[in-house]
């Protein structure tokens, strides 16, 4: 019975606490997606490079709290300067709308226009981002690091593996329900959630009802902005923050937002934990976990990794190909709720 707490721990340990986590940050990124897809009707590629920006004001604001020694201990001072950065990203988003976007949607162009154009901004964007705060990793994680650390959980039940779970992540799983609570609130209960959905559901319709499309359009950057922000932020407290890193991100964020059906909050939520366990499932190594339920004579003497995790993103990429071919709408359909 030990043995299988042991093995259980372990998958706690390096699979179900890190899926929390990165499905989370996930789940916000394509959440944001989503919203902009629900509205604009098109996939905007800068979203990772807005994750990017909103995390990179954050840090800087961050250096600067901590310049003056303030802090938010326990929490990282991050979440302090986390407003300033959602300002900032917001700021981005509704200056690069007014010059960018509104031209193509006054002459209502197409999907594939918008795609095109939203590569220029993603291009533009990520080297703005890479002359201010430079290419190289940047770490902006304080106060305490862990929640349970390993050593103390092996004391308290005797095992031979510890579950170690660090702040950050205890932080990004909070936030992350906090905030999708908030969206659902917001789409579900208050007038301008409801136009929106409107809006997304028939654009004649609504305006014929009265429903203004600029303010309409402004709110869902507004949102995007602030979710790309706290999504950026948290996955750069978890890991560290390289702005290469966010464009990468693209991939799987994309591939949450379309396995669980692009449009739709819920499948975004839904499609996040999905690719983020599978990502962290594949590219496991096993070994220790059988050698914790198979016998001693049994005990394997490779890896057992299905593929190593330089793989990692082509899980998504595989993940995406599988959707597209076998239910091209995702898990759920593409209606903004």
């Amino acid at each position: 019975m030990t043995d299988v707490l042991n093995a259980i721990v372990l998958l706690g340990n390096f699979v179900l606490v890190p899926g929390l986590a990165y499905g989370s940050q996930l789940a916000l990124g394509a959440l944001g997606v989503t919203l902009i897809y629900g509205i604009l009707r098109f996939s905007n590629l800068a979203h990772g490079e807005t994750m990017s920006f909103g995390a990179m004001i954050t840090i800087l604001v961050t250096w600067l709290l901590q310049a003056n020694g303030i802090s938010f201990h326990p929490l990282p001072t991050a979440l302090l300067a986390l407003p300033f950065g959602i300002i900032g990203a917001v700021a981005l988003c509704l200056i690069v709308d007014r010059l960018v976007y509104r031209y193509y949607r006054q002459q209502r162009s197409t999907s594939s226009i918008y795609l095109i154009v939203s590569i220029g901004v993603m291009l533009i964007t990520g080297g703005l981002i890479r002359f201010i705060i430079g290419p190289g990793d940047r770490k902006i994680t304080d106060g305490e690091r862990f929640i349970i650390k390993a050593r103390d959980f092996k004391e308290m039940t005797g095992l031979n593996e510890g579950l170690a779970i660090k702040t950050t992540q205890g932080v990004t799983v909070i936030t992350a329900v906090s905030v999708v609570a908030f969206v659902f609130w917001f789409l579900g209960r208050t007038r301008t959630g409801k136009a929106m959905r409107a809006y997304s559901d028939n654009e004649d319709l609504a305006l014929l009802s009265g429903i203004n499309p600029e303010r309409v359009v402004m709110i869902a950057w507004i949102m995007t902005g602030a979710l790309a922000t706290i999504a950026g932020t948290l996955y750069g407290l978890d890991k560290s923050f390289k702005p290469f890193t966010y464009m990468q991100l693209l991939l799987p964020i994309f591939a949450a937002a379309i396995v669980g059906g692009v449009g739709n909050p819920i499948g975004a939520i839904v499609g996040g934990f999905v690719v983020a366990f599978s990502e962290l499932i594949i590219t496991f190594a096993y070994r220790k976990v059988f050698m914790y339920l198979l016998p001693d004579e049994m005990a394997p003497e490779g890896m057992i990794q299905l593929l190593s995790t330089d793989y990692k993103f082509a899980v998504s990429f595989v993940i995406l190909v599988i959707v597209l071919l076998v239910k091209p709408t995702g898990i759920f359909s593409g209606k903004l709720l």
